[in-house]
């Protein structure tokens, strides 16, 4: 069979508060979004392996809260007070972006003094992140944390799932079931997966069945791009 003509269109994924699957895993981060605005304690923070969903929750809570996202690395402590901040504030990756202590350290303050949330995401706990200012330590350590854990099937079929419905795909029960217990653990991997899946089906025009799937994530999990098409 000839290979049909692919048009590579971006693909807008959904990243909604109702297109976010919640599962046990992920439960005490979904539980921060779904308080606000009664947090007890004006920082939150949310800590998870790599594509565990983390931006998409800070997404989430984003669209509920009206925050914004501040760049850490960008915070200078000069100028922050006189800043017109936003009513709430996203900081993402905080364990992986180099960024002074004083200025989040002034940030959390005035979260307090003028009464704005701010919402922290991390891969790594507190202790091991590049702070060195004491201050700062002691008030991260004292932040509510709210910890992903890695998917398990039923949410990788739930995410898998999502992501070919977002594509048009129907896929079956058993397909999904399949690739979930078989797929890397990350919502990343997932939904790298999942358009590799729809790329191929493409190009072939092959319905997607166990069989072809499994072939694909094969070749995907191999690392070999080219072997897609």
């Amino acid at each position: 069979m000839a290979e049909q003509l692919v048009l590579d269109l971006p693909h807008r994924p959904a990243m909604g508060a109702g297109d976010f699957l919640v599962s046990t895993c992920n439960a005490e981060a979904i539980a921060v979004v779904d308080e606000w605005p009664e947090w007890q304690n004006r920082v939150r923070l949310v800590e998870g392996p790599a594509g565990s969903g983390k931006s998409h929750i800070a997404n989430v809570w984003k669209l509920k809260s009206g925050a914004v996202s501040l760049d850490p690395e960008s915070l200078g402590v000069d100028g922050l007070a006189r800043q017109a901040l936003p009513g709430a504030i996203v900081l993402e990756d905080l364990d992986r972006r180099a960024f002074d202590d004083r200025a989040v350290f002034h940030l959390m303050n005035l979260s307090r003094e003028r009464g704005f949330d701010m919402l922290l995401t991390a891969r790594a706990p507190v202790s091991r992140w590049s702070v060195e200012l004491p201050d700062l330590i002691s008030r991260l350590r004292a932040v509510p944390v709210a910890r992903i854990g890695m998917p398990d099937d039923a949410l990788l079929g739930a995410v898998l799932l999502k992501h070919f419905s977002d594509r048009q795909l129907n896929v079956e029960p058993q397909v999904l079931k399949f690739l979930a217990q078989r797929t890397t653990r990350s919502m990343d991997a997932v939904r790298e997966l999942a358009a590799a899946i729809d790329h191929a089906a493409l190009v072939s025009g092959k319905k997607i069945t166990r069989h072809f799937a499994g072939e694909i994530l094969e070749k995907f999990q191999a690392g070999n791009p080219a072997a897609l098409d």
